[in-house]
């Protein structure tokens, strides 16, 4: 390893704090020397680079890839315009071009648009416009939230209050966070039907749940169809309907969180797609921007926006410094314009049946409990936890990045990895398991 990068690394240990790590005994990080396409250079610690395959698409964010050209140019573009400006009291070509687009391609009900810095802050917002929507109606009393157990929202108080309170990775704020009301996690399986007997179960359970507590609720919240951080775990369409009716027959808002499921991932442009169901707050981010910048939006009802802008306080309470940020809102629009001028669906199904037939050799693993496929989403969960140094190592030997959690080791790839790439994943995945399960 050369001395500029041992004095980079040490840098980084003594100074940097990673995402859920320790500052005094964090675990191995990799330094970056490049990007392109799909793949990683990494330093190889001996003057050199090593290539690999980045399955995660950078957290499910970089559906185009590293250095696409149409993305990269609209940064320019923007750039050579102005970088910034504050959106109070002021606008910009980018932001409304972005919120028309968002606004034809999201389902029809949702005509209003508000943008965000992140998902977490996204949701941050939903709950908010949720709880100054039942004031408005006269609903003081309405302060919480229904969800399902398994969830995770985002990092920030009000998303973690939604996330699973036992399984999830917040519980070590357990009585500092707003209490909400759980229901149990849906029955696994996208193809579960509706009459199935689980599934009618937990419908009556979480229909029992919103009866109760129907005076405090103001809003459900959920992922549709797959829930993320929280397991990668999907459930079917049913649920979601389900969950539709009770908003509907009780006066709560549906608030969709589509941070991860959004453009594409699970297969319909939307999540909520499979199921036929229009939330009245829909919170987008993640592949929004192609990965480029950091950006979310909340989309909600023309009733959820009227009846906040004329209730107390005529506004929504919030205002993010960089909200709307000219350059993310270009690179954005660049983007959904990218994926909707090309077949995205076929590219997404051939993943699909790629990770499908790829992964299906894991299945037969010792370590491993479940494989599962939806849209672009590959999930191996072993019996117990991942080794992450370990695991990482042995599927970079094989050239592929990936970072799993707890005992899952999984992949959502770049939309523009060929089959090949896709074939090197899963047998990347499955030869790390087998050598470091």
């Amino acid at each position: 390893m050369s001395q500029s990068v041992n004095v980079l690394l040490q840098q980084d240990s003594e100074l940097l704090w990673h995402p859920y790590s320790s500052l005094t005994a964090p675990s191995p990080v990799r330094l970056v020397r490049g990007a392109s396409g799909v793949r990683l250079q990494l330093d190889d610690g001996a003057g050199g680079t090593v290539e690999a395959i980045d399955a995660m698409a950078s957290w499910w964010c970089m559906i185009h890839g590293y250095r696409n050209p149409v993305l990269d140019a609209a940064v320019k573009n923007q750039v050579d315009d102005f970088s910034h400006v504050m959106f109070g009291g002021l606008t910009h070509e980018p932001a409304i071009r972005l919120a028309e687009r968002l606004v034809e391609i999201t389902p029809a009900s949702l005509q209003h648009v508000f943008f965000c810095d992140s998902g977490s802050v996204s949701v941050e917002v939903a709950i908010k416009l949720a709880l100054q929507y039942q004031v408005a109606r006269g609903n003081n009393g309405r302060t919480r939230m229904l969800t399902v157990r398994g969830g995770y929202h985002g990092d920030t108080f009000a998303p973690m209050s939604v996330c699973d309170p036992v399984n999830g990775m917040h519980s070590l704020f357990t009585g500092a966070l707003k209490e909400q009301v759980f229901g149990p996690q849906p029955p696994a399986d996208f193809d579960r039907s509706a009459d199935d007997p689980e599934l009618q179960a937990w419908a009556a359970a979480i229909s029992d749940l919103a009866e109760q507590h129907s005076d405090e609720i103001a809003a459900i919240i959920v992922e549709p169809i797959l829930q993320g951080a929280g397991g990668m775990y999907p459930y079917s369409p049913a649920c979601l309907r389900v969950l539709r009716e009770l908003a509907d027959r009780h006066g709560f808002l549906l608030i969709l969180d589509e941070i991860a499921t959004g453009f594409g991932r699970t297969g319909t442009l939307f999540a909520s797609e499979h199921a036929d169901v229009e939330p009245d707050i829909l919170c987008v981010g993640k592949a929004l921007t192609g990965g480029y910048l950091t950006l979310a939006a909340m989309l909600c009802t023309t009733d959820v926006a009227r009846t906040v802008s004329d209730g107390p306080g005529g506004a929504l309470m919030h205002g993010p410094t960089f909200m709307a940020n000219p350059l993310a809102c270009a690179v954005a629009l660049a983007s959904i314009d990218l994926l909707l001028s090309q077949d995205w669906a076929a590219r997404v199904g051939a993943i699909s049946a790629g990770l499908s037939a790829g992964l299906a050799g894991a299945r037969e693993l010792p370590a491993v409990k479940d494989v599962r496929v939806l849209g672009a989403v590959g999930v191996v969960q072993l019996g117990g936890p991942v080794d992450l140094p370990r695991m990482t190592e042995a599927a970079l030997r094989r050239g592929v990045w990936v970072r799993p959690f707890r005992d899952l080791v999984y992949t959502m790839p770049p939309y523009v990895c060929t089959d090949e790439e896709i074939a090197t994943i899963a047998a990347g995945i499955t030869g790390a398991i087998e050598e470091a399960g």
